[in-house]
């Protein structure tokens, strides 16, 4: 007579599914992950309110002067010019934004079980990435938007006429938002690159700040032929009409500017550069 033997049955294991890891799905977790930091809403918030604030307050001291004699034909000029003071502010708070998504995954470890989360590490870089420049353009684009509006009311109560449906303030206003989205990405991939908050943050803010002075007054052929391609200088050109590029360069001979969408090309090139640099330590590199 023979034992008959018995082979207990496996049980299934409770929420053994398994998800698959797919670029939208980063992307989701990706946002989830930047809003679930307090300081991310902190700085955007900060940002908006700064932008719209400063913004009405320019335009208001533009409103005021013409009341002085100021002609009425300079509303275009104007409101574009109001922009740019802004957005040398504002700036800093988008570099913060972006360098700080990624080197404070670096700082608390959090990067690894996100990488743990998705072998294919590049994802994570390029979902990260997308997330940054997408939510700094949207905010900005809001923030523009709602700054010339205003603006607007103001103007026409003291008969600056400006037409926002002209071609060329269009594309600058847009080109405000894609520069600020740009600037942000930069710093990120200059975080990816350095893995370290303070030294991203440092070496961003004197590339937009420190460097430009230094070029522009420094009384050497060299910097003033390479002053046009700084990051910022170059990527600022999309904010500006073709006229005032024109006027621009007619007003100074050594201190010649590209064209709006060649130094918004220049500024792209300096973040491909980054990133791929970024990706390439991310592949060979422990986090």
């Amino acid at each position: 007579m023979s034992a008959a033997t018995t082979t207990p049955a496996t049980a299934p294991a409770v929420g053994a599914a398994t998800h698959r890891v797919t670029f939208p799905r980063l992307l989701r977790s990706e946002r989830i992950k930047l809003f679930t930091v307090r300081s991310t809403t902190w700085t955007l918030g900060t940002f908006f309110v700064g932008f719209v604030g400063l913004a009405l307050l320019i335009s208001l001291a533009f409103a005021n002067a013409s009341d002085e004699g100021v002609d009425p034909g300079i509303g275009p000029v104007a409101a574009l010019a109001v922009l740019q003071p802004v957005v040398q502010l504002a700036q800093v708070a988008v570099v913060v934004l972006g360098a700080l998504a990624i080197t404070s995954e670096y700082s608390t470890g959090m990067i690894r079980a996100s990488l743990a989360a998705a072998p294919r590490r590049l994802g994570v870089l390029w979902a990260k990435a997308i997330v940054v420049w997408v939510v700094v353009f949207v905010v900005s684009a809001v923030a523009v938007g709602i700054a010339m509006s205003l603006q607007r009311l103001l103007f026409d109560s003291k008969g600056l006429s400006v037409d926002l449906g002209d071609s060329q303030i269009q594309r600058a206003l847009l080109g405000t938002a894609l520069y600020l989205a740009t600037i942000a990405l930069l710093a990120f991939a200059l975080g990816a690159l350095l893995r370290h908050s303070a030294a991203t943050l440092g070496i961003a803010l004197a590339v937009l700040i420190v460097l430009p002075i230094v070029f522009s007054a420094i009384p050497w052929d060299p910097l003033h032929t390479m002053f046009p391609y700084l990051p910022n200088v170059a990527g600022t050109q999309i904010m500006a009409t073709d006229a005032q590029i024109e006027f621009s360069n007619a007003a100074s001979e050594e201190l010649q500017g590209l064209s709006a969408w060649g130094g918004f090309a220049v500024l792209w090139a300096y973040v491909v550069v980054l990133l791929g640099a970024a990706a390439i330590q991310l592949k060979r590199r422990d986090a």
